[in-house]
Formats: structure tokens, C-alpha cells, sequence
């Protein structure tokens, strides 16, 4: 896969972003709360509890995947559930911190009349807490989500949805994101420019059926290949 930094695709109108690992670190911050319950429970291992999110067995913040957690090592009680869960959201939310250079840069695309959107498949509920605890929220027009389009990424909903809103045709649009199988296969699909947020790509894919016309080492990157000149 090789970097396209410095292409200028001036037919860009609409820029849709993925959310979790794109715009914000959420692994991380996922990450640290696994570690409070552990601490919290003083017992267990914070990358297993990790990984029990990581199945497939329920969604990837589906509290079930804590009570999993608590049945394997023998501690589950419903009391102790409860405060795993407060626990597991207050610190993950607490974390969750745009990533450097994220909100100067949707400002320049917002100053250059770029439409702006996110398609995430996390629950409406959890995107709109993230996004307003980044301060992130008021830059988008439309925030898609499964609830909303009625299906999940690789699925194109999400993206056909805001790009309808936002008034702009597939040829026309950039989805950002960090999954080649969720983001940028779909996006291809349709005919949009596709933009690979690498810096987010935790469990480093190396799909190689999957290209991405631009990856980007830093979302601040963005602005360079839509068309808008260096300040």
C-alpha cells in the first residue's frame, strides 16, 4: 500500500469520517478501563478482559463481555456487575481525547465549505458521548449510525445515508476511517476517494485486496489531499 500525500483530489464536496480510532484513540482509553475493573475486582488480567470484547460472541461494548469475564473467574454477582460496568464506561469516557491536530482540522474543511459527517458503527447513544466529550460534535452535520441506517459497516448504509444528507454524490465524497474491511473496502466500493487513518490502525491490517487511495500518518493530512492549500 503506498501513501498518496501530496495528490489533491479537488472533487472532494463531503468528508465522512469513521469515529472510534479515527477522530480519537478508543482502544486506548478501552484499554485503561479494562485495567480499573481489574484493579477494582483484585483479581484477573486486564488484556483477557480485553480480549473477551474481541470475540464476536456480543458487540464490542456490550457490557455482557464484562459479565463473561466475571462468570469465567468465578466472581459474578450482580452488584459487582454493576459497578464493573460504571466503572468499565466513566473511566473509558473520561479517556477519550481527540486525537492532535483532529479539531484544527475539521475547522479548515468546515472554512472551506467541505460537508462533514461521521459513520460509526457504535450505538447512537455512545456516539453522541463521545463525540460531545471530545468537544468534536458540532462539526458534523450528520452522525450515522447503525440505528440510524439500519446496518452495519462494510455494509455501504452508513455511508450512502450521509452522503444523501449532505447532499454530495459518491464520486464526490472521502470516507476516513481505520478498518480497510469497514471503512475503506466500502468506501471503494461506492466510488468515493478513500483515506486509510493508519495512526488508528491498532491491530495493523495487511489486507492486501484492499487499497485505500490515501494513507494518512496524521488526520491533519487531510486538508492536503482535498484540494485545500498550506497555510
Amino acid at each position: 500500500m503506498q501513501t498518496t500525500r501530496g495528490t489533491r483530489h479537488n472533487k472532494v464536496e463531503a468528508v465522512l469520517c469513521d469515529m472510534d480510532n479515527t477522530l480519537f484513540d478508543l482502544v486506548g482509553a478501552k484499554r485503561e478501563a479494562c485495567r480499573c475493573v481489574v484493579d477494582y475486582l483484585g483479581t484477573g488480567d486486564s488484556e483477557t478482559l480485553f480480549s473477551q470484547f474481541l470475540r464476536g460472541v456480543h458487540g464490542f461494548e456490550d457490557h455482557r463481555n464484562i459479565r463473561d469475564y466475571l462468570d469465567g473467574l468465578g466472581v459474578y454477582e450482580q452488584r459487582t456487575f454493576e459497578v464493573c460496568c460504571r466503572t468499565y464506561e466513566d473511566v473509558k469516557l473520561d479517556l477519550v481525547e481527540a486525537y492532535p491536530g483532529v479539531e484544527e482540522t475539521l475547522r479548515c474543511l468546515q472554512d472551506a465549505g467541505i460537508g462533514l459527517a461521521v459513520a460509526t458503527d457504535a450505538e447512537s447513544f455512545q456516539a453522541r458521548r463521545r463525540l460531545e466529550k471530545t468537544g468534536l460534535i458540532d462539526f458534523f452535520e450528520v452522525v450515522v449510525t447503525p440505528e440510524v441506517s439500519g446496518r452495519r459497516k462494510p455494509e455501504p448504509d452508513s455511508l450512502l445515508y450521509a452522503l444523501r444528507r449532505l447532499d454530495t454524490a459518491p464520486a464526490k465524497g472521502m470516507m476516513v476511517g481505520d478498518s480497510l474491511i469497514r471503512d475503506i473496502a466500502p468506501g471503494r466500493h461506492l466510488g468515493m476517494v478513500t483515506a486509510f487513518a493508519a495512526y488508528g490502525d491498532w491491530r495493523r491490517s495487511s489486507v492486501a485486496d484492499v487499497e485505500a487511495d490515501i494513507v494518512l500518518r496524521e488526520f491533519s493530512e487531510l486538508p492536503g489531499h482535498v484540494g485545500i492549500p498550506d497555510r
